[in-house]
C-alpha cells in the first residue's frame, strides 16, 4: 500500500501540468528516480501516419529522433498493436526484439492509452537480463494509466491553444488582407502573416498562368529556394501540381519518401499544398514548407484551408482591381496606354533616370494630314489607321517601351535607359514601319512625324522633356512631314 500511495503522489505530479513537454519531463522523471530506471523513452503516436516516434528520452546512447516504428513492429509496436504491456526478460531469445542499443539485455513495452486507443507507448531497457519482477510491472502499468491521463489532457489543452491561435490568425488574415488591393503587395502580406500565425519556416504563393502552369510568384522564410521568384513548376509535376488538380490539400510529412519529389527548397522535410480557389476557378497554391518531419498534424487542415479560402478571395479581388486599373489606363479606341498612364509613368521614369543617373527618352509621334484622311475618307477609316498605327508602333518596339495615344491622331512614346541618338534610331525603325505599312481600305499613303527629347539634356522635368519634344515634332511638320527630329537639331529622312 506504502507503494501505490507513492505512486498515487508521483501521478499526481504529472498531472498537475497541461504543457506536453513538462508532463513528457515529469513521467520520464518518475521512472527515473521513483523506479530507478535509466534508459526510457516515451514514443507518441503520429495519426496521419500511424507509426510511433520517439518524442522523448533519457539515458539513450544514440539518436532516435528518426527511429519510427509501426503497429506490430518490434516490442514497442507489439505493445501497442496488442493493447497490453510486452516484456522481454532476455531480447535475445525473443524474435520481436528490434536491436538499437548493444547492451540491452531486458525490456518492456508499456502501451499509453486513452479509451481503449492507442497514443503512445513507454518504452524501458535493461542492461540486466530479467530486470524487472512481477511488482515493478504492475507498478509501472499502473503508472503508465495515469501518464496516459495526463498526455490526453496536455493534447487537449494543446490542441483547444491551437484552435484558438488559428482562430485568431484567421481574423487576422481576413482583415488584414482585405485591405489590400494591389497584388504584388497582397501576397507578400499573406506569406507574413501565415509564417506570423503558423508554425511553418517558409511560404510560397504559386499563380497559375493562361496556360494553367502554376509561376512562383511570392515566397518568405528562412528556407533555401531552390526554384527563384518567378519560375514555374514543371508542368504536371510537385506537391502544388497535384493539390490543384484535385482540389484538395496536400500533405506529405517525410518529402524524401514522395516519389518524384519537386523540391522547392533545400531543407524541405515536410510540405502542405493549400489549392486557392474561388467560386470553381483554380487560382494557384499556398504552399507551406518545414525542416521537420511530420510537422503538419490533420487539425491543422480546416484552419490553412480557410486561409487559403480567405486568401482566395483577396487575391481574385486583386485581380478585379488591377483589371479595373488596366481598363482606366487603356485608351478603348487602340487598346494602348492613354494620357493618364503616360502622366503617371514619365514622373516614375524621370525619377528612376535622375536616382541612378540614367538616361530616357520621349519621342512625341503625330499622324501626318490626319484630319484631312477623316474629312475625305470618314471617321469609321480613320479610326482603323489609328488602331493599325497604334498595333505598328507596339510591334515595332520593346517590352520596356511604353507607347501611350496622347489625344487624337498624336502619341507618346517613353523609351527607359535610352539616349537621344538611340531613339532616333527607334523613331526612325517607327517611320519606316509606317510608311511601309498598306492599310487595308485606305487609298492613301499614311505617313508620321516625329520629335525626340532626352533627359536630362532637354530637361529635367516633365514639362521640359515634352515641350521640348513637341518643338521638335513641330520642326518635322514645318519640313515637310514624314521624318524624325531632336530637340535642338532635325534630321531629315525621306519616305
Amino acid at each position: 500500500m506504502q507503494k501505490i500511495a507513492l505512486l498515487y503522489d508521483a501521478s499526481q505530479v504529472v498531472l498537475s501540468t497541461f504543457n506536453l513537454d513538462e508532463v513528457l519531463e515529469q513521467i520520464l522523471g518518475i521512472v527515473r528516480d521513483y523506479f530507478h530506471i535509466q534508459n526510457a523513452a516515451v514514443l507518441l503516436l503520429d495519426p496521419s501516419t500511424q507509426e510511433l516516434f520517439v518524442r522523448t528520452a533519457i539515458g539513450r546512447p544514440i539518436d532516435e529522433s528518426h527511429l519510427r516504428m509501426a503497429f506490430g513492429q518490434g516490442l514497442i509496436g507489439s505493445s501497442a498493436q496488442l493493447k497490453r504491456p510486452v516484456y522481454a526478460p532476455d531480447v535475445s531469445k525473443d524474435l520481436r526484439y528490434i536491436g538499437h542499443f548493444p547492451l540491452t539485455k531486458s525490456e518492456v513495452a508499456i502501451p499509453l492509452m486513452v479509451r481503449d486507443e492507442v497514443v503512445g507507448v513507454l518504452d524501458i531497457q535493461s542492461e540486466e537480463l530479467d530486470a524487472f519482477d512481477s511488482e515493478t510491472l504492475d507498478l509501472l502499468a499502473l503508472f503508465s494509466t495515469q501518464a496516459s491521463i495526463a498526455l490526453e489532457n496536455a493534447r487537449l489543452y494543446t490542441l483547444e491553444q491551437r484552435r484558438t491561435k488559428q482562430l485568431e490568425a484567421i481574423n487576422a488574415i481576413a482583415r488584414q488582407t482585405t485591405a489590400v488591393l494591389n497584388l504584388d503587395e497582397l501576397l507578400v502580406k499573406v506569406c507574413d502573416l501565415v509564417l506570423q500565425h503558423f508554425p511553418v519556416d517558409h511560404v510560397v504563393v504559386l499563380l497559375s498562368d493562361e496556360e494553367s502552369r502554376l509561376a512562383v510568384r511570392a515566397h518568405k522564410g528562412k528556407l533555401t529556394p531552390i526554384l527563384p521568384q518567378g519560375s514555374l513548376l514543371p508542368a504536371g509535376t510537385g506537391s502544388g501540381t497535384r493539390a490543384l488538380e484535385v482540389g484538395k490539400t496536400v500533405v506529405e510529412n517525410e518529402v524524401a519518401f514522395v516519389p518524384h519529389y519537386v523540391a522547392g527548397f533545400v531543407e524541405t522535410r515536410s510540405e502542405m499544398c493549400v489549392p486557392l480557389i474561388f467560386f470553381g476557378e483554380k487560382l494557384g497554391v499556398l504552399a507551406l514548407e518545414s525542416t521537420k518531419p511530420g510537422n503538419f498534424a490533420q487539425e491543422d487542415v480546416p484552419p490553412l484551408e480557410s486561409v487559403a479560402d480567405i486568401c482566395s478571395a483577396a487575391i481574385q479581388n486583386a485581380h478585379h482591381f488591377e483589371k479595373a486599373q488596366q481598363l482606366a489606363y487603356v485608351d478603348g479606341l487602340t487598346g494602348i496606354y492613354n494620357r493618364r498612364y503616360f502622366e503617371m509613368q514619365i514622373a516614375t521614369e524621370i525619377e528612376r533616370a535622375s536616382r541612378y543617373q540614367g538616361r530616357m527618352t520621349v519621342i512625341m509621334v503625330d499622324i501626318d494630314n490626319f484630319k484631312r484622311l477623316n474629312d475625305e475618307f470618314g471617321h469609321l477609316l480613320g479610326d482603323e489607321v489609328l488602331r493599325q498605327v497604334s498595333n505598328v508602333f507596339v510591334q515595332q518596339l520593346r517590352k520596356v517601351d511604353v507607347v501611350c495615344r496622347y489625344g487624337g491622331e498624336e502619341f507618346a512614346i517613353l523609351v527607359p535607359q535610352t539616349s537621344g541618338a538611340n531613339a532616333l534610331e527607334v523613331a526612325e525603325k517607327l517611320r519606316r514601319a509606317v510608311a511601309g505599312f498598306r492599310f487595308p481600305g485606305v487609298p492613301v499613303k499614311v505617313t508620321i512625324s516625329a520629335g525626340i527629347a532626352e533627359y536630362p539634356t532637354h530637361g529635367r522635368t516633365r514639362d521640359e522633356l515634352v515641350a521640348a519634344a513637341d518643338a521638335a515634332l513641330y520642326v518635322s511638320k514645318e519640313a515637310g512631314r514624314d521624318r524624325i527630329s531632336g530637340a535642338g537639331a532635325s534630321r531629315k529622312t525621306t519616305a
